[in-house]
């Protein structure tokens, strides 16, 4: 019996429906468990910006260096890419795998837009002599906004593959499909 059982795939469990002990589905435990470990990532970056910040006999303002329109804009660009992967899931969950794309296309588009705008901050910055190397205040600004951006440039990675293989994915295995967008 064990070698008629090779033959059949091997499923693997929890991918739609939730674990009994935890009461989420594994792909929503792994990015809670992702994110617990970017919350200490982070935690460890703001500690030290602020035990730079408050051991410096002066420290900037923040307004004062950087430039607030753009930055806002581009807060802005987030938040915008926070609602439309949602309605990209809403939408796939309601049946409508075209708007569902749509919006992930939406998101890559903002992912995009925030890494041009971050582009224009960094190159203004350079073009005046301004490195990681000048102080602790570019310092800890480069590193910190820096490695958001590589995370932006992950997501925008998923969200492409996401949207390369939705026809695929929806069409055979459509709530796992779904719920690795709400991942």
């Amino acid at each position: 019996t064990h070698a008629h059982a090779d033959h059949h795939e091997i499923e693997i469990p929890f991918t739609v429906h939730a674990r009994p002990d935890t009461g989420v589905y594994n792909g929503k435990l792994g990015i809670w468990l992702f994110l617990a470990s970017e919350v200490m990532l982070f935690g460890a970056l703001f500690s030290t910006l602020i035990l730079l910040r408050t051991s410096a006999p002066t420290w900037p303002h923040g307004w004062q260096l950087l430039n607030v329109p753009l930055a806002t804009l581009n807060t802005f660009v987030l938040i915008a890419s926070s609602v439309t992967v949602v309605l990209a899931w809403a939408n796939l969950r309601l049946g409508n795998l075209k708007k569902g794309k749509l919006f992930l296309l939406l998101t890559l588009l903002c992912g995009f837009g925030f890494m041009i705008i971050k582009a224009i901050e960094y190159g203004t910055k350079f073009s005046h002599g301004l490195f990681p190397s000048t102080n602790n205040f570019y310092a800890t600004y480069y590193v910190m906004t820096g490695l958001h951006g590589l995370h932006v440039v992950g997501g925008m990675v998923v969200f492409a593959y996401l949207l390369l293989t939705a026809n695929k994915w929806y069409a055979e295995k459509r709530d796992q499909f779904t719920n690795r967008v709400e991942v």
